[in-house]
């Protein structure tokens, strides 16, 4: 059995937590301003509680908060005209660290009316000591017949509380600056951080510096002996668009508020407005970007604000992470955070709330599909991006927008081949959260169109109709483009014989691909240069008249051509008729689907770029008359003892020359390559040349 020794509790000593807290409880000592700014506000909200309670019947006056700068003095001052405190406060609430007398007052008057208290830790007036040698704290209290005091302390653990003659409600404190820390004195300096962390702060937040005395001089003739002081000046926007009603802000404020925020970008293509306040407070306004091809799609921009208080950059425990490139402004006071306000704590309320934007963000997008189609098609190559991303990373999201998932496509409209008008389906079911609250109601009608587009902008179609109107060609298979240049001729076989092309081209398609297949587990989707359909095959031209001195067909002899021509093993050489032969290349390189996706998936996973492959099929168009003249080119050409005839090299350079032009469609030539192509396309020529002129 173990033997006890001893039992005790652990001793703490002041003096060695106080230099730690003064240290280390900020990591940016500019900090002090926002938490003595906000410790202000509290006291100014807590004597509006107090009047509401009925326990104060005094005049309120005006409430704002003075910032004063004192250069010759090398003093901050921050005064408000607030509530006030009393030297029994002051000794509880000061004197000991860390103990919020914010938690306190909302339990006693939170019944009182609505007004926001900020400060929950108790350390935010810590901070002062971050850059001050001496704080001092000047504070009358709002009750009647308690007296002004003065307290004071250097840094240590030792202050100094005595009477005060101050006769006006509110509380002064004064922060003697250290000699490095006198930035802090400078007006430019105290104004960038207002704005940085205080800009929407419910208050005015005025400034005021006072001029060190200058030598008098003589007035002039009409001058007053003693100039006027300045008087302070609001240095804050008071106002915060997230805090009013949706109903009463304009497009123009809308606007105005993200140039105010992102100064120098693109107008947003939409925004939502958060205003919630049960089962927790939120508000904000979250804005789409246009985004850049460049945007990191991990990095959050969106501004984190704690009752109008600047907390972070970004807040990416709270949004959704298909989400995070959106912009602009979340205020919450029900999001936890630790001692310094700047990072968050992953919690259940954080992911609850995450929920209710990612709804909010999906009952906007319908809203906007629902009446004013135009703006989302238009908005769709960066709405597009949020929405994929979001239903693959969001099961409630995918529901919410599944029917107005759109994809640009080649279909133009027309009746050709059991192909059915948009007009004739019925529209997707769409529907929004209705103003009861959690009841859903069907905005859709019967006889709506589906998303068609105006002349001006490209046609955009759902999966569902896509799948619908190509039932009787090619039931629940989609063909899909990733890259409308390079696969420009494959689109274009497609489109001639009325087989419907989707573009998925942006960059997350790759992966949204594989989720389609996931989700509509009987449909196949194959990239326009993986196989040809059937369809574009000229079946009656495959049946072929054996030559009976070679004893194999003209596809036959052009394979085995092709074959000795390029030496090139791993590339399987395929003949076909193609139909529109005159407009359809004279061949072109396939990339069976599922090894290219293979190929990509290993390149994903390495990191590396993906290359294209040696194992590929070039399909050689019988049909094209280049191919038929190659034929008898060779057909002609006569072996001659001292090496190739000139017919059969003439041959064996246009074969290769085929092969470059079907590369070319998939991609493009290294230095090497390029300059092989070059000279044997001049020889090319020169040959042709020489052949017409004989």
């Amino acid at each position: 059995m173990t033997t006890v020794l001893e039992k005790g509790n652990i001793s703490i000593q002041t003096e060695n937590i106080f230099p730690i807290i003064k240290k280390w409880l900020y990591s940016d000592h500019e900090i002090f301003l926002r938490e003595l700014v906000s410790n202000a506000v509290d006291a100014i909200q807590k004597l509006k509680m107090v009047s509401h309670s009925g326990e104060y019947a005094g005049d309120l006056g005006e409430p704002e908060i003075v910032i004063t700068l004192d250069k010759e003095a090398g003093t901050l001052a921050v005064s408000d005209t607030g509530i006030g405190m009393t030297a029994e406060e002051v000794k509880k609430y000061i004197n000991q660290v860390a103990f919020s007398s914010a938690e306190e007052f909302v339990e006693k008057y939170k019944a009182s009316g609505d007004q926001q208290i900020i400060g929950h830790f108790g350390l935010g007036f810590y901070s002062s000591f971050m850059v001050a040698s001496r704080v001092e704290i000047n504070t009358l209290s709002y009750q009647v017949g308690n007296a002004a005091v003065h307290w004071s302390c250097d840094g240590s653990t030792e202050f100094e509380l005595t009477e005060s003659d101050r006769t006006a409600r509110g509380t002064t404190v004064t922060l003697h600056l250290m000699e490095e820390e006198k930035e802090y004195l400078e007006p430019y300096r105290v104004r960038s951080l207002i704005t940085k962390y205080c800009d929407f702060m419910p208050y005015p937040i005025k400034l005021e510096v006072k001029e060190p005395p200058k030598e008098a001089a003589e007035p002039q003739e009409g001058e007053a002996a003693t100039p006027e002081p300045k008087a302070p000046e609001q240095i804050n926007r008071q106002k915060a668009p997230w805090k009013e009603s949706p109903n009463t802000l304009t497009k123009e404020d809308y606007l105005e508020f993200y140039r105010y925020l992102y100064p120098f970008q693109e107008e947003p293509l939409l925004w939502v407005h958060l205003n919630t306040d049960y089962p927790f407070v939120v508000n904000g306004i979250l804005y789409f970007p246009k985004l850049k091809p460049d945007v990191d799609v991990t990095k959050g921009q969106i501004k984190l604000f704690c009752n109008q208080v600047f907390v972070s950059d970004n807040c990416e425990e709270v949004i959704p992470k298909f989400l995070l490139p959106l912009r602009g402004v979340i205020d919450s006071a029900d999001i936890p955070l630790n001692v310094s306000r700047s990072f968050l704590q992953n919690d259940r309320t954080v992911r609850r709330i995450a929920d209710y934007i990612a709804k909010k963000v999906g009952d906007r997008l319908k809203e906007l599909y629902r009446d004013d189609r135009d703006q989302y098609v238009r908005s769709w190559q960066d709405l597009g991006t949020f929405v994929k991303f979001g239903s693959m990373n969001d099961d409630k999201f995918k529901k919410q927008v599944e029917d107005i998932l759109i994809y640009r496509t080649t279909w133009d409209g027309s009746k050709e081949s059991g192909v059915a008008s948009q007009e004739s389906e019925a529209a997707p079911k769409v529907e929004v959260q209705s103003a009861e609250g959690d009841v859903w109601q069907d905005i859709s009608s019967p006889a709506s169109p589906a998303p068609t587009s105006p002349s001006s902008l490209p046609a955009y179609t759902t999966l569902k109709e896509y799948l619908e109107r190509n039932k009787t060609r090619h039931e629940n298979r989609v063909y899909y483009c990733t890259d409308e240049v390079t696969q420009a001729t494959y689109v274009e076989l497609h489109k001639q014989q009325g087989l419907e092309v989707l573009f998925m081209d942006s960059f997350i398609d790759t992966h949204f691909i594989s989720f389609l297949e996931r989700e509509f587990s009987d449909v196949k989707f194959s990239r326009v240069d993986a196989d040809l359909d059937d369809t574009l095959i000229d079946k009656e031209k495959e049946s072929e008249i054996v030559d009976p001195t070679t004893n194999k067909t003209r596809s036959e002899t052009i394979k085995e051509l092709f074959e000795q021509s390029l030496k090139k093993p791993k590339v399987t050489i395929r003949t076909e008729a193609l139909k529109a032969s005159e407009d359809a290349p004279p061949a072109v390189v396939l990339l069976p689907e599922n090894l290219r996706r293979m190929r990509e998936m290993m390149a994903l996973m390495q990191q590396q770029s993906v290359e294209f492959p040696d194992e590929h099929v070039l399909l050689v168009n019988t049909a094209h008359p280049l191919i038929q003249n190659l034929a008898n080119i060779s057909k002609g050409a006569i072996v001659q003892t001292g090496g190739p005839s000139p017919s059969s090299e003439l041959a064996d350079l246009i074969c290769h020359h085929v092969y470059d032009l079907a590369l070319m469609a998939q991609k493009g030539f290294d230095a090497e390559g390029m300059k092989a192509f070059i000279d044997r396309s001049n020889q090319v020529l020169t040959r042709l040349a020489e052949r017409a002129t004989a």
